[in-house]
């Protein structure tokens, strides 16, 4: 037996030794042929201290090859210290590529802790398709602001140009790559970027559409137009005499300014810097954030706008509730629009009074006063929304009654929400939800025009069916920005599934389906871990705002009114954010109790522009 364990014990140091010298003699090749290999090593207590070292001294090589190919974009790069080091940035740059494509070049570990030692090295062959990765979503990006500018969202537009032409600027052939547009023709992506955010801002127009005075106070509403329609989206901040304000984010072709103090009402030009590097939110992508820290930003005048304000004062009151002295006047600022299935209610006194008394109780920060207008659920829910970043209203141009059969809203009734720790103010449209006993029952975030417009077109299905939808996907995103957890239970069936997704660092062998775009991690939870995580990421955030964007909606063969919906979801909060395509599988059967049997989420189309679909369930 003894014999029979040394004779086992001894084959295994032969095997161990055999791999040593294996290794060795496979290092000492690479070594050998420095015209088809770039290495590095590195040692240290840790395998990870070894490895990062020998990631350090990869890099390095790597740099020196292709200092050549960077030379036309860094060889004029100043800093406030003087003329960079050229090698030493294009030793910066390659680094942005380390914590990802890097990270899959060939690894030998020489030596195990406490004295690791290991050997990093690629194929010269393969130095480009490093390089191909970033391309790719240049190339990407740039695809998602042409979708986006169609759509309206300038935001999203400016958002994803800027971010390519960072990225190109990182890419050693960045005068060489190319991008198709959509009638075929090939344009170089090094002067089509910049030109192309320079043209959506000249295409964009501010224009004041209301003075709102208060003491001390005065408050500008901005109609703001891309090419003569309303934008969907907008980020902008404004001088205040002293600083830039907080980023306000703009929709449905409205935002707005806000001046305090004595000269608050004496101002003559407004002025506004459109947001176009959104770099808070490039920590959603390591590789951009990386680039982003390293590159010298471009600067686009064109992103400036003056706005003359009227020199005459407005002496009356803002066109909120407190502008409107009796019902009639109410009622006149009600606009007629097509909503099919759904017909206006005019000439309501009693709801009217209601409506009245609550507006006022919004501008007055007097919620306590208007308690017996509301359900129990539903004041809790109006003193949620009222505190969610002190919420003022805007105005109320638009807003009307509407009933359809027995369920009666008032909307929309345009806001704005600030959240000043964070640098942030949104603008929203509230919808509120009335009862049969005619009390507010719930609030809720409106959708986009384009994605209500979208919903309310579909004429496949019936009208009653369209506007569940509409009031359940804007309950379902409300309920995220007021951390609703109750809420966000219940409509999730108790088998549902849930697939979440976040930008996650990944290891060499891990693929997915979506391996073209950012890199995610996909995790199926069952519905109490998605309860669970979701309220450990409430609990860390300030805030959060969804909007939804583009829609489409299908119907099921079977199953009765199950519906599948895909819609663009755009998520911030205090502290994360992304832009990705969520599909729901929601069960209409019983409209008054929607459940959701599916949800996913991804960041974006796959190579054949498709996302989660019905028959992929």
């Amino acid at each position: 037996m003894i014999k029979k364990f040394l004779r086992i014990v001894a084959s295994v140091l032969l095997m161990l030794l055999m791999a040593v010298v294996t290794q060795a003699q496979s290092v000492k090749e690479i070594k050998s042929q420095p015209e088809k290999y770039i290495w590095g090593e590195g040692k240290g207590t840790t395998l990870k201290r070894a490895d990062n070292d020998a990631l350090t001294s990869l890099i390095s090589q790597i740099s020196t090859t292709v200092e050549s190919e960077y030379e036309e974009n860094f060889s004029q790069m100043q800093t406030d210290g003087g003329e960079v080091k050229y090698a030493e940035k294009i030793n910066d740059i390659v680094r942005t590529y380390s914590n990802a494509t890097l990270h899959n070049t060939q690894r030998l570990v020489l030596n195990n802790e406490p004295d690791a030692h290991v050997f990093r090295y690629i194929k010269r062959a393969d130095v480009q398709k490093v390089f191909e990765s970033r391309a790719q979503k240049i190339r990407d990006f740039t695809k998602n602001a042409v979708e986006a500018k169609e759509n309206g969202c300038i935001a999203d537009a400016l958002r994803n140009n800027y971010w390519a032409l960072c990225l190109l600027k990182s890419h050693p052939k960045s005068n060489e790559l190319e991008f198709m547009e959509e009638d075929g023709t090939t344009v170089k992506l090094m002067s089509y970027l910049p030109e192309e955010i320079r043209t959506i801002f000249t295409d964009l127009s501010f224009k004041i559409k209301d003075i709102q005075d208060y003491e001390n106070e005065r408050r500008i509403i901005l109609d703001i137009d891309f090419n003569g329609k309303d934008i969907s989206n907008l980020e902008y901040s404004y001088w205040d005499g002293q600083d830039w304000g907080n980023i306000v984010s703009a929709r449905n072709g409205e935002g707005f300014v806000e001046f305090y103090g004595d000269d608050a009402k004496t101002k003559e030009v407004l002025r506004i810097k459109v947001e176009y590097i959104f770099e808070n939110q490039s920590r959603v992508d390591d590789e951009l954030e990386k680039v982003m820290e390293q590159i010298d930003h471009q600067v686009f005048r064109k992103s400036y706008f003056d706005i003359r304000l009227p020199l005459q004062q407005k002496d009356e009151a803002h066109a909120g509730a407190e502008s409107f002295e009796s019902t009639e006047e109410m009622m006149d600022h009600i606009v007629e629009q097509k909503f099919e299935g759904v017909r206006v209610v005019k000439n309501d006194e009693d709801l009217n009074t209601r409506m009245l008394k609550v507006l006022k109780a919004v501008d007055d920060h007097d919620f306590g006063s208007v308690q017996d207008l509301f359900t129990p659920e539903g004041f809790d829910m109006y003193q949620k929304l009222m505190n969610y970043g002190n919420a003022r209203i805007i105005n109320l141009d638009e807003s009307k009654f509407l009933a359809n059969g027995d369920a009666l809203m008032y909307r929309p009734v345009r806001m704005s929400f600030n959240f000043r720790n964070n640098n942030r103010q949104f603008v929203e449209d509230v919808a509120f939800h009335f009862n049969k006993d005619r009390k507010i029952e719930s609030l809720a975030f409106t959708l986009s025009k384009p994605a209500v417009e979208s919903l309310l077109n579909n004429n496949a299905w019936p009208a009653h069916n369209r506007i569940v939808l509409i009031n359940f996907l804007e309950h379902f995103k409300t309920a995220y920005a007021l951390k609703r957890l109750d809420y966000i239970e219940s409509i999730f069936a108790d088998d549902a599934l849930i697939i979440t997704g976040h930008v996650v660092k990944t290891r060499q062998g891990i693929e997915n389906k979506y391996k073209n775009h950012k890199i995610v991690r996909y995790n199926r939870q069952t519905k109490a871990q998605y309860i669970r995580n979701l309220k450990y990421s409430f609990d860390s955030k300030e805030f959060i705002n969804i909007q939804f964007e583009e829609s489409e909606v299908r119907k099921g063969g079977t199953g009765g009114n199950v519906y599948g919906v895909k819609i663009k979801q755009n998520y911030f909060s205090s502290n994360y954010g992304d832009t990705g395509y969520l599909f729901l599988m929601v069960d209409l059967n019983d409209s008054t109790m929607p459940v959701i049997h599916v949800r996913t989420w991804q960041p974006d189309k796959t190579n054949d522009n498709s996302i989660y679909r019905l028959s992929d369930f």
